[in-house]
């Protein structure tokens, strides 16, 4: 029986307001930045960002520029990043803008490419980090933090005075990267005390054409004068142990027009603040900066969040109505050591989760060491589509259909959305969920009923929406010259190639790819597979077989060309597109591409890496010291990188000594299991040693120790000195060779230690049956090295 799923899409609401916020942006500049309540603008067109956080602070400086040119790969356009004052001064008076503390080196690296920038200046930040961001000293003085007692704003005005010095001529006035600048961080009940923050920053010298706030947790804001921000995570390390799956989370794989999340830190504020009047939402746009791009691991409870858990949430959210996407933590980082004290939250400074003391990985798409992660992919599938599209998707609204999920654990109504003008639009369908995985929906058709034009249904015939499939489809798309009314692919973005107009589209696994085209646009069609249909004035495309091959070439009805290209699944998630040799190309790749003015860099760990274009370059492009081989692959050109072989990977791990039984477990701050103290890892821990190859050493940028373990924590040593640490997870743990002291290396090796955990700890670690995962052991080493290769033009 085919199941129906109706929208009625309801007449257009009254125009936006616009001029009715007080953000402006600098006089003269040539894309002036603005707000209406429903979307935000840039040179008078409709602006999508995509923002992805990036602590500089946690991060190595001589790695900034390559891993920006990762994000801007990924289809991030502003990078967002916390200024994190207990980093540059955690002795008063020394503040230091020195080496990985360069907040003006990076904003300069933002703007010489091309990407935009959002310090988010606190001073209190939380991010993990000791005090929120706030430096000992600071709390050690006769003051109440995060108000406007005269003597915390003292040393507060004092601070941003600091940060206006590293950022002078970076703002929009002097064609700088400044787009926003956000004060405190959840702060939820002192709107004076947010105005105060403002006022003081731009009497330091700050300025931006948007100040925000983050908005969740029923924050009050002081009037209109700060942007509200909003988040939402698939998983949160926060909760309790035993909490299971937080309800807060769960709501964000649903299509709502809530804009608040009341979970986020929670855990840090009277719960008695949920639940309060959401600000006004026809005032304000639905802006983000925290929607989850992973997940931290506290020491009691260890998320684990995978790349579709990512990607559903990020496409959930467009089809709410979000118009700025903005990932925290885009790209994972370390914290640096603190010259007086370790820098991460802990109960030992009043916080309810114990932190790792280093590692900051988040399990984002970038990592720690900036591996390329699944969930890079997947968000890049969703860039393309907004770096295209998202000044059409930003202007229409989210409309809800007729039959909604009866609650947050209704399991068998499909959720979706459409996003439209009353006219066109596009179509949202999300069934993943973390955890609890979503049914197929057999027999599945769409009818979208417009006011403004003809009602659409889709597709042909019912089909089978799989458990686990997310995915946007397209209601009436121009392309060129053609329309295309719909489609059972997702549109991810055009490219000039052969002379025609190429839109490529990704198949959803498990449903076969239709192309309906508006036959008054069309003269011919010509199908590499399946079918070329006439139906009641419209041309229905089917059978096509997804591939690099499936291209359906259209020739319009003024006489240009469109092509339609529909990629499988898998294939869609290794597109890029950028600049390179003269032209803007897509390259296929599943491995890091970045596009830097005149050559391609290739970042991989395949014995050949290779590597997919279109439209490909008049001469076969050079790489140093290696060989291209040239094949047709489909309408692309693919290039294969004939290299020397890698070395052998693997690593003898020598057990030093074997663990003794697992110590106690012992809570802290609101009864949460605390972190084992040291002197159980220094008696107790498994040790092991570890010796680096020498020829890695003389090279040992991109080269991860990937360790398989099993035990509670892990940490390793150089010497006596900490260089990595981890909470198992059940995740692989990398530790990045280029990191390490390489002489120290050379002279002691490596040190492992790890802890095993108690069979009574009231610690959550998803997914792990038994009890032989608690045992301490490092279960399987390798070396992952992952080569560069720059490709010029020929």
């Amino acid at each position: 029986m085919v199941t129906p799923h109706r929208l009625r899409v309801p007449k257009s609401s009254a125009p936006p307001l616009t001029g009715h916020l007080p953000f402006a942006d600098a006089p003269g500049v040539p894309d002036p930045i603005g707000v209406t309540s429903r979307w935000l603008t840039r040179g008078g067109r409709p602006w999508f960002p995509v923002s992805g956080e990036f602590h500089y602070s946690r991060y190595p400086a001589w790695e900034w520029e390559e891993e920006l040119l990762k994000m801007k790969a990924g289809g991030v356009t502003t990078i967002a990043s916390y200024v994190i004052w207990i980093h540059h001064e955690e002795i008063e008076g020394r503040i230091r803008f020195d080496g990985d503390r360069d907040l003006r080196r990076f904003a300069e690296l933002c703007a010489r490419h091309g990407l935009d920038f959002v310090p988010r200046i606190g001073p209190w930040c939380h991010a993990e980090v000791r005090n929120g961001g706030l430096p000992d000293w600071l709390l050690a003085r006769d003051c109440t933090p995060r108000t406007d007692d005269p003597a915390y704003l003292e040393p507060v005005r004092t601070w941003f005075t600091e940060i206006a010095g590293q950022l002078r001529g970076l703002d929009r006035a002097h064609g700088g990267p400044i787009v926003a600048i956000q004060i405190e961080n959840e702060l939820y009940d002192q709107p004076g005390h947010l105005r105060t923050l403002k006022r003081l920053a731009q009497e330091a010298g700050l300025s931006a054409p948007l100040w925000t706030s983050t908005a969740w947790g029923g924050v009050q804001l002081p009037g209109e004068e700060l942007l509200p921000l909003y988040g939402g995570y698939p998983e949160a390390f926060w909760t309790e142990a035993d909490g299971g799956w937080p309800d807060t989370c769960r709501k964000h794989f649903f299509f709502t027009h809530e804009r608040d999340d009341e979970g986020i830190g929670a855990d840090l504020r009277p719960t008695t603040v949920r639940g309060a009047d959401p600000l006004p939402a026809d005032r304000f746009p639905w802006a983000t900066c925290e929607l989850g791009g992973g997940m931290a691991v506290a020491y009691h409870r260890r998320p684990r969040v995978e790349a579709a858990d990512v990607g559903a949430l990020g496409l959930t959210k467009i089809g709410c109505g979000s118009v700025w996407q903005g990932y925290y933590m885009f790209h994972g980082g370390t914290n640096p050591p603190g010259e007086l004290t370790s820098l991460q939250e802990s109960h030992a400074t009043g916080y309810p989760n114990d932190l790792p003391v280093l590692t900051y990985d988040f399990q984002a798409p970038l990592g720690e060491y900036g591996q390329v992660r699944p969930s890079y992919h997947e968000l890049r599938l969703q860039h393309l589509l907004l770096a295209d599209f998202g000044h059409r998707i930003a202007p229409m609204e989210s409309v809800l259909p007729e039959r909604l999920p009866a609650g947050q654990h209704d399991r068998d109504t499909l959720r979706w959305a459409v996003r439209t003008d009353g006219t066109s639009g596009f179509l949202f369908v999300t069934n993943h969920q973390p955890h609890e995985p979503l049914p197929d929906h057999p027999d599945t058709a769409f009818t979208v009923d417009f006011p403004d034009a003809p009602p659409l249904t889709l597709p042909s015939a019912p089909v089978t929406v799989p458990s686990g499939a997310f995915f946007c489809w397209p209601l009436r798309l121009d392309v060129a010259a053609l329309r295309l009314e719909w489609a059972t692919a997702q549109p991810v973005c055009t490219v000039e190639a052969g002379g025609r107009t190429v839109l490529v589209l990704a198949a959803t696994d498990g449903i076969a790819p239709e192309l309906a085209l508006d036959a008054d646009t069309v003269a011919s069609v010509a199908t590499p597979s399946g079918e070329v249909t006439p139906i009641a004035g419209r041309i229905l495309v089917s059978g096509v077989r997804p591939g690099t091959d499936a291209l359906v070439e259209v020739d319009t009805a003024d006489g240009s060309r469109v092509g339609l290209l529909v990629l499988d699944a898998a294939t869609a998630r290794t597109v890029y597109r950028g600049d390179a040799w003269g032209a803007e190309r897509l390259v296929l790749c599943g491995d890091g591409v970045v596009f830097d003015g005149d050559e391609v860099r290739l970042r991989s760990a395949a014995a050949e890496p290779s590597f997919a274009v279109l439209p490909a370059p008049d001469s076969v492009p050079g790489v140093a010291e290696a060989q291209l081989r040239v094949a047709a692959d489909g309408v692309f050109t693919r290039y294969t990188i004939e290299a020397a072989p890698l070395a052998d990977t693997a690593v003898p791990v020598t057990l030093v000594r074997p663990a003794g039984p697992a110590p106690e477990p012992v809570t802290g701050v609101q009864g949460r299991a605390s972190v084992p103290a040291d002197k159980y890892v220094e008696t107790v821990a498994a040790e092991y040693h570890v010796d680096v190859p020498e020829d890695l050493l003389r090279a040992p940028a991109g080269v991860l120790l990937r360790l398989r373990w099993t035990g509670d924590l892990a940490r390793a040593y150089v010497g006596d000195v900490l260089v990595a640490d981890q909470f198992y997870s059940g995740r692989v743990w990398d530790i990045g060779l280029d990191r390490l002291p390489v002489e120290e290396v050379r002279a002691r090796g490596l040190r492992l230690r790890v802890l095993p955990l108690a069979a009574d700890a009231p610690v959550h670690v998803p997914g792990q049956a038994g009890d032989d995962w608690r045992a301490a052991g490092v279960r399987h080493a390798e070396w992952v090295v992952t080569r560069s290769w720059a490709v010029r033009a020929g």
